[in-house]
This record gives C-alpha cells, sequence and structure tokens, in this order.
C-alpha cells in the first residue's frame, strides 16, 4: 500500500455562487465516505482561507515564527485528502471522484518512503 496526497489550490476553485458550493459540499461528502468504506481513508480537509497563517523557520540556527505565509505567492493550498491505496491506478480513481465532487482540479502526488527505525 501506498499513500497518496489529493490536493488544490484555493486559485483552483473560481468563482461560484453559495448556492452552488452549497451543493457540492454533500457531494464530496459523499466521496470521502465512500474513501472511508473502502478503507483507504487516511485524512481530508480544507483549510480557512481567512484563518491563522505562520510560519516557523530554523535555518539561521535560532527558531523564528512569523505571521503571514512564509513566501508571497497567488497560489495556496485550499484542501487535502490523503489515501493509502495499493496503486496508482486507485488513487487516480479516488482524484477522479474528488474533481467532479467538488468540480475543480486536482493534483495527485505519492508520499516518499518514511524511515522506519532501524532502516539504514
Amino acid at each position: 500500500m501506498a499513500e497518496y496526497l489529493i490536493y488544490f489550490n484555493q486559485q483552483w476553485v473560481g468563482d461560484h455562487t453559495e448556492e452552488w458550493f452549497r451543493g457540492r459540499g454533500p457531494l464530496a461528502a459523499a466521496v470521502v465516505d465512500e474513501i472511508k468504506a473502502a478503507g483507504a481513508y487516511v485524512f481530508a480537509g480544507g483549510l480557512e482561507e481567512d484563518g491563522p497563517v505562520f510560519s516557523a523557520d530554523a535555518t539561521n540556527g535560532t527558531l523564528m515564527f512569523t505571521d503571514g505565509p512564509y513566501v508571497e505567492t497567488k497560489e495556496w493550498l485550499g484542501g487535502l485528502t490523503v489515501v493509502d491505496v495499493a496503486d496508482e491506478e486507485t488513487a487516480r480513481m479516488w482524484a477522479g471522484k474528488i474533481a467532479e465532487a467538488c468540480g475543480w482540479p486536482q493534483e495527485v502526488r505519492r508520499f516518499g518512503h518514511m524511515p522506519q527505525p532501524g532502516d539504514e
């Protein structure tokens, strides 16, 4: 099994009415329920657009916290889903279902191998 990150940038969402968004919520929730029923669910959630944003940086040897995003950018992460599936084909299937339910594109990336105690 491998874990895949399925995510979107907030700017990919586009401009829609409040009614349109309310109609998409149940569709997206149904896909998450389907992922859970399939035993592939790890995590899913949307990020608050106006919530707190801060950075932690220790690259100069001293830990510093800064309010606001680390870099000024026109795009930022809007939400994500992590699935644990047998293969890329299954990750594509879930990404497609999420894209259809949400109504905007999704990007998919596989997580790299996490070293385990005793790995050398």
